[in-house]
């Protein structure tokens, strides 16, 4: 199998390589880094094979089971009783050559309030010092801008978010912590994100939500999706605490 990167034929000389994971699923493999153009590539492929499920004559419709996206790449599981790895590798290849034409879905934009500082989140002074800014400009540059949804992970529906301002990169903890709070919005180096349910974890806190973004006996469902944009919106104690008992 040849495993060197491939390029379409389209104008934007798509780069990536395609292997097999096991016998049930395929992965596509793109420029390995996190970049929100190479990210739009892993969306805007499984765009196209949602939108074109059945469209191709050897992999029938329902062959594909799920689609998982990551930063660079998109692992898909298909039915092997139904179709094989060629036959899914000679689709993905010609949606990748066509990939170019279609238009690109942006994902929808979801706002999640946030009370930033104090109790809910203990290390916004840490950061700020890091930073060598106050608070208050730590607060206004996380929410100043939308956030990408690269991919989900580590816990479930943790949304690992893209396009934070360098200004208040900080490291993550020398030693974790046995217990984060569920809602918890973090920063850990490059990136930012939030803690849907109580866990370990090693991010500076800044800050928490009051919304329930994972639970399990709602089938697990989230309110966002990879692709989509978070856009955090500050609030204070006294809105947290109404938010926190509708919920």
């Amino acid at each position: 199998m040849d495993m060197r990167f491939q390029k379409s034929s389209d104008q934007m000389s798509r780069e990536y390589k395609i292997k097999p994971v096991g016998d049930q699923a395929i992965q596509v493999i793109f420029e390995q880094k996190i970049d929100e153009k190479i990210n739009e590539k892993v969306m805007a492929l499984r765009d196209r094979l949602s939108s074109d499920a059945g469209a191709f004559s050897h992999v029938p419709k329902g062959a594909v089971l799920e689609t998982i996206p990551a930063y660079a790449s998109l692992l898909i599981y298909y039915n092997p009783m139904m179709t094989d790895y060629g036959s899914v590798k000679e689709w993905l290849e010609l949606l990748l050559t066509e990939s170019g034409k279609g238009k690109q879905s942006t994902g929808r934009l979801i706002e999640i309030p946030v009370c930033y500082g104090g109790r809910y989140g203990e290390d916004l002074k840490f950061v700020a010092s890091h930073a060598g800014m106050t608070e208050e400009e730590v607060i206004r540059i996380h929410s100043g801008r939308d956030y990408r949804i690269y991919m989900l992970g580590f816990l479930p529906g943790f949304p690992y978010l893209g396009g934070m301002d360098e200004r208040i990169f900080t490291p993550r903890l020398q030693s974790p912590r046995t217990r984060i709070p569920a809602g918890s919005v973090g920063i850990g180096g490059e990136q930012t994100g939030i803690y849907p349910v109580e866990s370990p974890g090693g991010w500076q806190l800044i800050g928490r939500t009051p919304v329930k973004l994972f639970n399990p006996q709602n089938n697990g469902e989230l309110p966002y999706e990879a692709g989509d944009r978070i856009r955090f919106i500050p609030i204070g104690e006294k809105e947290f605490g109404q938010l926190s008992r509708k919920q």
